[in-house]
């Protein structure tokens, strides 16, 4: 599960700098707005805008739940990993008193 997340993850991020990259900035409106761009563009004059703001936004969000998610993940992963950490410290110092030699032994010399 949580390799499949961070494929997606993964796809959502590259989608979003795509996307970004490929829009045309707020400078740019003037100058299609005279018809200096309007004939080139793929999707028609104010196709392509709408589509791909709808597709940042679709990716953007994806991008933001799987963060949301992965974090949650992480940090109950980690939570379990510590209590079995706990769990086999507190057997090994209960299993090892009883190894213990006396302090009171007359074979050690002073």
């Amino acid at each position: 599960m949580h390799t499949i997340l961070l494929v997606i993850y993964l796809i959502a991020a590259v989608g979003v700098i795509g996307l970004v990259l490929v829009q045309h900035g707020k400078g740019a409106d003037m100058g299609a707005s005279f018809g200096a761009g309007a004939s080139n563009t793929v999707f028609g004059s104010g196709g392509s805008g709408n589509f791909l703001t709808r597709m940042t936004a679709l990716c953007a969000t994806v991008f933001f739940i799987i963060s949301l998610a992965l974090g949650n993940m992480s940090t109950h992963k980690s939570e379990g990993f510590d209590l079995k950490l706990d769990q086999q410290a507190t057997e090994q110092t209960t299993d090892n008193t009883s190894d213990v030699p006396a302090t009171g032994n007359s074979d050690v010399p002073l």
